[in-house]
């Protein structure tokens, strides 16, 4: 191959709209398998009434999610702009493998601890308690899925203990408020979905979303690779 042939190779697989084709597959791909990987959940949360009872059942569909959602954000973090050199397939399996064990640590208690809350709140008629209480609740509830958001993230792009990963979480959570509010917003913006329009509108976009909560996370990543890695 000639030195031309090959920058204009180069130019093809390096330039917008090849980088743009890139995004666009990468998504694609990593949506498609995020919702495989969490099928089997997914599939079963589908099949439980609205019923508060079924809380706890819905807590454990969602325990595939975890390592799914790990994965694709380990596959979009390491994906490639170049339309010649995409594997995020490969990336994405090579993610679940790596970091399935570690989420399910800290998403598993994450889960349980949110049905306490979800409960306690469904209930809050028959406690007799002040309607402050129910917001402090609220307010818990909200507050541990930004720190799930930061040690999502976190376990899916470093190999820390899972107590260090807790409280990196939670040291973040307060130290960098920029990507803690666009965790938020993303929140915000998946329950507007979920309740305006549908539940499975969320997952359909979760790839997008994921790609938009490593972006707001950048502060957070970039600090962990300076001052807590070798």
């Amino acid at each position: 191959m000639s030195a031309s042939q090959t920058a204009g190779r180069r130019a093809f697989g390096e330039g917008p709209l090849s980088r743009a084709a890139a995004l666009v597959h990468t998504l694609v791909t990593v949506e498609v398998l995020l919702l495989a990987a969490a099928s089997p959940g997914l599939a079963a949360l589908l099949l439980l009434g609205p019923d508060p009872s079924n809380l706890p059942l819905a807590a454990v569909c969602l325990l595939p999610l975890g390592p799914a959602l790990s994965a694709a954000l380990y596959a979009l973090h390491h994906r490639s702009r170049d339309l010649t050199a995409l594997h995020p397939a490969r990336a994405f399996w090579r993610g679940w493998r790596l970091n399935a064990l570690p989420v399910l640590k800290l998403w598993g208690p994450l889960l349980a601890w949110l049905t306490v809350i979800a409960v306690s709140l469904a209930h809050f008629h028959a406690t007799g308690l002040p309607g402050w209480w129910a917001v402090l609740l609220a307010v818990i509830g909200v507050a541990s899925l930004l720190w799930g958001a930061h040690a999502l993230v976190l376990t899916s792009l470093f190999a820390f203990r899972g107590r260090d990963t807790a409280r990196l979480a939670a040291y973040f959570l307060f130290r960098h408020g920029r990507a803690t509010l666009g965790a938020l917003s993303l929140l915000v913006l998946t329950g507007g979905l979920t309740v305006l329009l549908t539940e499975a509108l969320p997952a359909l976009l979760a790839a997008p979303l994921l790609l938009s909560l490593l972006h707001t996370s950048r502060p957070v990543i970039a600090e962990t690779q300076e001052d807590f890695t070798a």
